[in-house]
């Protein structure tokens, strides 16, 4: 009985923790925080979601790929704009992350494309966005949906 009462303990305090922290990923080198994205308008059009990826780690770690039930392809993208002030959008191979640094997913700039929606983002509703790396490492976070006009997850 004492083992059932400890098991259920550990499984709710895992549980209220993944709500409540930051996510960490493999040998916890890895932590995302500030994710969010918008909602859209209907599923015509692709989402995107942002958020910081910081590595805590001793070693580089690489992002390399994405997966979520929301869209059926799912990838990280870089907006660069050149001098003439045009902006163009393409797919970013691999993200390498160093020891004790962090890349952030931002409008305007890197950010994970939803492309292909299995069904439209509601404001108000999460979804979970899977970030897959170089070393087989996982980690999977709950990405809030704000407003179409939110600026940051602050909003």
């Amino acid at each position: 009985m004492k083992k059932k009462v400890l098991t259920v303990a550990l499984a709710a305090l895992l549980t209220f923790g993944a709500l409540s922290a930051p996510a960490l990923a493999g040998a916890e080198d890895v932590v995302v925080e500030n994710a969010w994205s918008r909602a859209s308008i209907g599923m015509n059009r692709p989402g995107a979601a942002y958020m910081t990826i910081r590595n805590t780690g001793d070693e580089p770690v690489t992002l390399v790929g994405l997966a979520t039930p929301l869209a059926k392809m799912p990838e990280i993208h870089e907006t660069k704009t050149n001098a003439g002030g045009v902006s163009s959008m393409s797919p970013a191979v691999e993200i390498a992350i160093a020891p004790g640094e962090s890349v952030a997913l931002e409008p305007g700039g890197l950010h994970a494309m939803l492309m292909r929606l299995q069904e439209p983002m509601t404001e108000g509703d999460t979804f979970p966005l899977t970030l897959l790396f170089e070393d087989g490492g996982e980690v999977t976070v709950e990405v809030p949906i704000l407003g179409v006009a939110a600026r940051g997850p602050e909003d």
